[in-house]
């Protein structure tokens, strides 16, 4: 028995974790994970091509979907800081100073009290969740400009920490030491401002199926939602696990305490 789960690269490492966790258990199944961006994952489990899209976003957010078709199953929460070159000198910027970086205003990181250094942007692909949660949650809906852009997060990572005057964005997990994250308004980067919204950048992590998954699917996104994995393996690798936080959020923006939400 095979399941092939397509998607999100954000959300792979814990899919291809908690997959090598299950399959050991359960001898004679296999999990099949590959990224590809939220994108992909939504439209390939819209035709049935794979049994899960993992995705970043809400499957309403994405164009060409048609959501009441699917499934949706959220197994942890991501939060999503910026990141920049550790010799540019900043470690803190506000919310219009980031938007005046990503749409072109500001070119060089002395205009925001850093060194004399141009800057050097790096997207993530078009189709991407973490793309649009960044360019919705910290650039306010402004679109970025056209830059370089790249698939995988540890790629990003790579290029920014390598790259004179560069700046991007990932997922708490995959900030090291050869990267800086960025502190917004005086508000850090940290978990523990996600489960309470301080930090609005962040989102769900969605495993998406068609509106009846196998069995088999089903046990597995059930294995994945487990407190066991919730309280493991899912703070292991960053991420923040569903019950921690106190407030729900949903695809239209709308925040709720979690004692308010009827969901």
């Amino acid at each position: 028995m095979t399941i092939t789960a397509v998607g999100s690269t954000a959300l792979q490492p814990l899919v291809e974790a908690a997959g090598e966790d299950y399959t050991s258990q359960h001898l004679g199944t296999f999990i099949n994970v590959q990224g590809g961006g939220s994108g992909t994952g939504l439209s390939q489990v819209q035709e049935g091509a794979v049994d899960v899209g993992n995705a970043d976003v809400f499957a309403q957010e994405q164009k060409g979907i048609t959501a009441n078709r699917l499934k949706d199953h959220r197994v942890a929460v991501i939060g999503i800081t910026p990141i920049v070159n550790k010799k540019t000198g900043v470690t803190h910027l506000t919310t219009s100073q980031l938007i005046q970086i990503f749409t072109g205003k500001v070119t060089n990181w002395q205009q925001v009290g850093g060194h004399n250094q141009k800057i050097v942007i790096l997207n993530r692909a078009q189709g991407s969740g973490t793309r649009s949660t960044f360019e919705r949650w910290a650039l306010k809906g402004h679109q970025s400009l056209p830059a370089q852009e790249q698939d995988s997060s540890g790629m990003v990572r790579q290029i920014v920490a390598t790259t004179p005057g560069a700046i991007s964005y990932v997922g708490f997990s995959y900030v090291d030491h050869t990267v800086q994250s960025i502190t917004l308004n005086n508000v850090a980067p940290t978990d523990a401002n996600v489960v309470t919204n301080r930090w609005p950048i962040w989102s769900y992590e969605h495993m998406y199926t068609g509106k009846q998954p196998n069995a088999l699917t089903k046990k597995f996104i059930k294995y994945i939602q487990s407190p066991h994995i919730q309280t493991t393996l899912v703070h292991q690798l960053g991420y923040i696990g569903m019950s921690e936080m106190h407030i729900t959020r949903d695809v239209d923006g709308t925040v709720k305490q979690v004692g308010d939400a009827h969901e």
